[in-house]
């Protein structure tokens, strides 16, 4: 009320929701609606937030954090293999023979299965790492192939063209188990390691004897995170590995495979229980009529069957009155999201928003509702995570005060709104919702996962799991499809005003936008501020010394920060987190979007670094 928020009780805060929800549903229809789920939270919660979208909503305006990070991932692999998850398991790392390791921060993204990919290494296994920043990976790697942000495609097709004119590609597994070979050679034969040389930054001699190398060794895995996917041309990017991969053979076979690191909790289970626009939960079309009947029968409900508005256009979507109430879930979008200052304006302009989350964030600021919630630790339910394991979350303590598990926040508008949904409780959403819907994880129920859990695919009570996806090359689509794929440089290069490249990602001792690690005092005296990272010759050409305060300025707005002379940054290229409010990131990446995830470009924006004078 005003501006500030008051104390209500739960039933007029639950009951204030859905009589918004249902008189916008009446003045403006079901699309007027949107939500954004969360990553970090069980299964069950999202399962029940995209449940209230679709049946009682009415609308397939529904999606998470996903869109900011792998859904190039969703879509490039599902175009490739069928399926857009990661083939093999974390267990296979520290027996891996050989990795290619691209477009990954791993130790300090994925500092565990860094920890395996190290262990194997001393083992005898051989690293190669393709990566802008010589970061804490590639400190163990045998070739470290420095590549400029945003050619990955351009360094791969070279890779391909040098596999099929040396003769060096799995020519059995190619004409066995793919499709689409002509086609993509046609395009490959256009990227000698010469051409892509200039493009990428690496010589044309070093192409050539990664590749052989890569040959040599079978099988072989590849592991990528956010620097494929977050760019404009992050499906491409993701296509380009699997593409690789089917050509030297390496998919569909244990220490193989392509096998993106998820980098929340359960942004993989998220996925999976459909907080997707276009997917039901288990990946099942929203366009499918069959599909859509099951769940109706199911649900007792008609369901829409056109794919609903990803993340960038619920945003754009407030200011122009398209959207009229969003519902955040445990998400931070006005720290995550690119382009700060505008993503601010446009949760300004909402009519209603509601969010439900542990913390004040910077994005409950906006909010006209703010359900307390219940932390991962305080309910009862299932996560899933990178290596597609479906694992048990037990409830450790009490949530404080009178915060609700988020599953059941969901369920008390949907009975307010006319829908009363039997399941309560995260164990019943499981086994008798999520398992019996959808194929996928139809052998998968809390009795059978009270140690280790199991990996889907997992379609029946006495399957094992599945270990490794697409075994001896027998894809989900039937043929793996080889995909041919032209390199596109980033929206945004470097230019006599904006002469820098600036890349984002993750630091250590922070997690994402601070919301939990912030609050722990410890890791704050690791890690109390953003820097601006450059290199040395940079530094020296600017007159800036370590520590120094800069300015790193885009078309978009202004940050200041200390610099960090390391010799992890090439030059003309800065790196930064999006962890601490100020100085954060987002206040400069670009909002150009991939044009089939509508992921955007995190990862290359072109920047201007000042010193800044007292």
């Amino acid at each position: 009320e005003g501006n500030d928020f008051r104390r209500a009780s739960w039933n007029e805060a639950l009951t204030l929701v859905a009589e918004k929800f249902t008189q916008i549903i009446k003045d403006h229809g079901p699309d007027a609606l949107a939500g954004i789920s969360c990553a970090r939270s069980i299964n069950e919660d999202s399962y029940n937030m995209q449940k209230l979208f679709r049946s009682v909503i009415g609308t397939n305006n529904i999606d998470h954090c996903a869109r900011t990070c792998h859904a190039p991932t969703v879509a490039g692999l599902a175009r490739s293999f069928g399926s857009g998850a990661m083939t093999n398991s974390f267990d296979e790392f520290k027996h891996g023979k050989l990795f290619f390791v691209i477009g990954s921060n791993t130790t300090e993204a994925h500092p565990v299965a860094a920890t395996w990919i190290k262990q194997a290494v001393r083992n005898g296994a051989h690293l190669i790492v393709a990566d802008p920043r010589r970061n804490g990976i590639a400190e163990h790697a045998h070739t470290h192939m420095q590549i400029k942000v945003g050619s990955d495609v351009a360094l791969i097709n070279s890779m391909m063209y040098v596999l099929i004119t040396e003769d060096l590609y799995d020519k059995t597994y190619v004409a066995t188990h793919t499709t689409g070979f002509d086609e993509m050679k046609n395009m490959v034969m256009t990227w000698p390691p010469e051409k892509a040389a200039p493009v990428c930054g690496i010589d044309a001699g070093t192409i050539r004897t990664v590749t052989r190398k890569m040959a040599s060794v079978k099988p072989a895995m590849l592991v990528y995170t956010l620097g494929i996917t977050e760019h404009t041309c992050g499906v491409n990017n993701v296509i380009s590995c699997a593409n690789l991969q089917m050509l030297l053979g390496n998919v569909g076979s244990a220490r193989g495979g392509v096998n993106p690191l998820r980098g929340q909790n359960n942004v993989q289970g998220a996925c999976d229980m459909g907080a997707l626009p276009g997917d039901l939960p288990g990946y099942q079309k929203v366009t499918d009529k069959v599909s859509r009947k099951k769940f109706e029968q199911a649900w007792g409900t008609r369901l829409p069957d056109q794919p609903g508005m990803m993340i960038p256009d619920m945003i754009e979507g407030l200011p122009t009155g398209k959207i009229k109430a969003l519902y955040v879930f445990g998400e931070n979008i006005a720290n995550t999201e690119p382009d700060i200052h505008h993503v601010e304006k446009c949760l300004e302009s909402a009519e209603f928003m509601v969010c439900n989350d542990i913390f004040p964030t910077e994005t409950t600021r906006f909010a006209h509702v703010i359900f307390p919630a219940a932390a991962w630790s305080e309910d009862d339910g299932t996560f899933t995570n990178s290596e597609r394991r479906v694992n048990r979350v037990r409830k450790a303590v009490r949530p404080p005060g009178e915060a609700k598990p988020d599953w059941w926040i969901f369920r008390e508008i949907a009975r307010r709104m006319g829908h009363v949904w039997p399941s309560d409780s995260g164990q019943k959403i499981w086994d008798n919702e999520v398992a019996e819907l959808c194929p996928l994880f139809h052998g998968i129920r809390f009795s059978r996962i009270e140690k280790d859990g199991l990996q889907w695919p997992c379609t029946s009570l006495d399957h094992p799991g599945t270990k490794v996806m697409h075994l001896n090359g027998n894809f989900t689509c039937g043929k793996g499809n080889l995909v041919p794929v032209e390199w596109t440089p980033p929206a945004e290069v470097p230019d006599n005003d904006f002469p820098f490249v600036l890349s984002t990602g993750r630091r250590l001792y922070h997690y994402h936008t601070r919301t939990q690690t912030g609050r722990c005092l410890g890791l704050n005296e690791l890690l109390g501020e953003e820097t601006a990272d450059i290199s040395a010759e940079d530094a020296h050409l600017l007159d800036i010394t370590h520590g120094e305060m800069v300015r790193v300025s885009s078309r978009r707005g202004s940050v200041d920060v200390k610099a960090k002379i390391t010799s992890q940054v090439p030059e003309g290229l800065i790196w930064m987190a999006f962890h601490f409010r100020e100085g954060c990131a987002n206040f400069l990446t670009n909002p150009a979007l991939d044009p089939v995830s509508k992921t955007a470009e995190f990862k290359a924006c072109a920047v201007r670094l000042e010193k800044i004078v007292a």
